[in-house]
């Protein structure tokens, strides 16, 4: 059984520190996390240690080895219904990279924080400018809904393009191999809303 205590910092953790402490708490060690998620070791130490994520894929596979789901590491001890997040008061939660010590791709600012009972795990997200380089796709279960509401942003889904402008939406399967770039050398933003199946 998982142990999901949690001690009275936690809250004050980086998320990094906050997967190490659940790992830690249920006696896993790094290499038996890289057997049950299929990363490697050095990298699940990269996530503790540096908080260096390349996309929410690896994250969601490391909630799954630790049998809980990834709001857990985002959550507060406190829930609250209705939850209310000012716009002065949103949190930088997660940035991703591209590449494993590449340049800022992707900065995750959680709606969710707060409600540990929730189901859907709601975001603001700003997306850095593309850098050129071919997108690198993720998959994970689960569906996602997006809206625009800056810049432009194209969607590759499998083997498709779209590209979305401000107040354009989307929804689809994240089964499905996808990746999210902001065009025209500008960030982009997006509010984004990710449901991941029990």
């Amino acid at each position: 059984m998982i142990n999901l205590a949690r001690d009275e910092t936690m809250s004050q953790k980086s998320l990094g520190a906050r997967i190490a402490s659940f790992r830690q708490s249920n006696d896993i060690s790094l290499r038996q996390m890289a057997e049950r998620t299929g990363l490697e070791e050095s990298f699940l130490r990269a996530v503790e240690e540096q908080d260096l994520y390349p996309s929410l894929g690896p994250l969601l596979k490391i909630a799954r080895a630790l049998g809980v789901r990834l709001g857990t590491f985002l959550d507060d001890k406190v829930s609250r219904d209705p939850l209310i997040v000012r716009l002065s008061e949103r949190e930088q939660e997660l940035v991703t990279h591209r590449g494993d010590q590449g340049p800022v791709d992707t900065v995750f600012y959680s709606l969710g924080r707060g409600k540990t009972d929730r189901h859907m795990e709601p975001f603001f997200v700003e997306i850095g400018p593309a850098s050129g380089e071919p997108a690198k796709l993720s998959s994970h279960e689960g569906e996602e809904f997006i809206v625009v509401t800056q810049g432009r942003v194209e969607l590759t889904y499998g083997r498709e393009t779209t590209v979305l402008e401000p107040g354009d939406s989307m929804y689809y399967n994240s089964v499905v191999p996808h990746h999210l770039t902001a065009l025209d050398g500008e960030k982009a933003s997006i509010y984004a809303v990710l449901y991941f199946p029990e």
